[in-house]
C-alpha cells in the first residue's frame, strides 16, 4: 500500500495557501493521490478565492478514508475567521498545536511518510518551543538534545547547535554533549540516507576562534567535543574561523555546524538564497519544511516562490518510510 504524504497548512497569515496552490499545480498526478494536508477546508477556500486560485479540494475524515478523485484532500481543524489572512493569535496557536498534534500522531503510528509543516510563527507554539524541531523533539521524547535542525541542498547541509533563542542566551546554551550528540545524529543519518561518511566542520563561537585563548567557549567545550567525536571515527574538522570558512572552504565539507542561528543560516542563504529544506532528524520519523518563513509581508503578492515545497514534498516521497 502507498504510504500518504502529510502536509501542514501552517500560519494562516502567511503565504503558505499561496505555495500549497503553487506546488499543487507543478505535481505528478501519483504525488497529488498520495498528499494529504492538515488545514481548515473554509479557511483554505476562502484564502484561494481571495488569491482567485481555483483549487478543488475535498474534505476527508481520517487519513485512511479513500477516495479516486485527484482533489486536495483536506483534513479539517477548527478555526474561526473573519479575514481570511488575518486571523487573531489565539486562534492561530490553537489551530497549529492541533495541527501539529494530529499529524504527531499519524507519523508516530507510521501512517504516513512523514511530516512536511508550512511556515509558522514561532510564538504561537508558546514560550517553551522556541521552534517546531524542538515541540515535535519534546512529543517524540528525544533524550540529550539529539534532534537536529538540519538545512539542506544537493550541495551542502549546516546544522545550528542552538536554534531560535537570544544571542545573549548562546553561550550557556552550547555545551559538550550537545555538539557531540547533534553530530552523531548527522553523521549516522547521513550515512544511512547516502551510504557516505561525511566530512564534517565544526565552527568556533568567537571571532577568529578567541585566538584558543584559555577560558574561551572553543578552548572549553568545541575543542574537546572535536578530539571526542574523531575518537568516535567521525570525519570531523574544528574549530573552523567562521568569518573565512563561506569564501571557499566550505566546499570541502558535507556538512557546517554553527554554534547558532544566524552564524551559519546567513551565509548559507547569501550563497543558496531559498534553495534548501529544512529537516528534523533524531525523531521517530521524518519531518521537512520550506527554509523559509511566514514572509507576511508577500501575502495576496502573488510573489512568494514554490521550489522549496515542492522539494519537501519530492524528499518525503524518495527518504520517508
Amino acid at each position: 500500500m502507498t504510504k500518504k504524504i502529510l502536509l501542514l497548512s501552517g500560519d494562516p497569515n502567511s503565504i503558505n495557501s499561496e505555495i500549497i496552490y503553487k506546488s499543487w499545480k507543478k505535481l505528478v498526478p501519483s504525488l497529488k493521490k498520495q498528499l494529504y494536508l492538515i488545514g481548515n477546508f473554509k479557511l483554505l477556500k476562502a484564502q484561494f478565492k481571495k488569491l482567485g486560485y481555483p483549487l478543488k479540494m475535498i474534505k476527508v475524515n481520517s487519513i485512511k478514508e479513500k477516495t479516486k478523485t485527484n482533489h486536495l484532500k483536506i483534513i479539517n481543524i477548527d478555526i474561526e475567521f473573519n479575514k481570511p489572512f488575518d486571523v487573531p493569535q489565539k486562534k492561530r496557536s490553537k489551530f497549529i498545536l492541533k495541527s501539529l498534534n494530529l499529524a504527531h500522531r499519524l507519523a508516530e503510528k507510521k501512517l504516513v511518510l512523514g511530516i512536511i509543516n508550512c511556515a509558522i510563527d514561532k510564538k504561537l507554539l508558546g514560550k517553551k518551543n522556541s521552534g517546531v524541531t524542538e515541540y515535535l523533539a519534546s512529543k517524540c521524547k528525544v533524550k540529550n538534545h539529539s534532534e537536529v535542525m538540519l538545512i539542506r541542498n544537493k550541495n551542502l547541509s549546516v546544522i545550528p547547535v542552538t536554534t531560535h533563542i537570544d544571542i545573549k542566551q548562546i553561550s550557556r546554551k552550547i555545551s559538550l554533549t550537545k555538539i557531540i550528540n547533534k553530530v552523531k545524529t548527522a553523521d549516522s543519518w547521513f550515512k544511512y540516507h547516502f551510504n557516505k561518511k561525511p566530512k564534517i566542520g565544526i565552527l568556533g563561537l568567537n571571532p577568529h576562534n578567541a585566538e584558543f585563548r584559555t577560558g574561551s567557549e572553543e578552548n572549553k567545550i568545541i575543542i574537546p567535543a572535536v578530539k571526542k567525536l574523531k575518537i568516535l571515527k567521525i570525519k570531523v574538522k574544528g574549530p573552523l574561523a567562521a568569518d573565512t570558512l563561506f569564501i571557499n572552504e566550505y566546499r570541502n565539507f558535507d556538512i557546517i555546524i554553527g554554534m547558532f542561528h544566524d552564524q551559519i543560516l546567513a551565509p548559507f542563504k547569501a550563497i543558496f538564497k531559498f534553495n534548501a529544506i529544512n529537516i528534523t532528524l533524531g525523531l521517530k520519523y521524518l519531518r521537512v519544511s520550506p527554509d523559509h518563513g511566514t514572509a507576511n509581508n508577500l501575502v495576496g503578492k502573488k510573489k512568494a516562490k514554490a521550489e522549496s515545497l515542492i522539494e519537501c514534498i519530492n524528499f518525503i516521497n524518495k527518504f520517508g518510510k
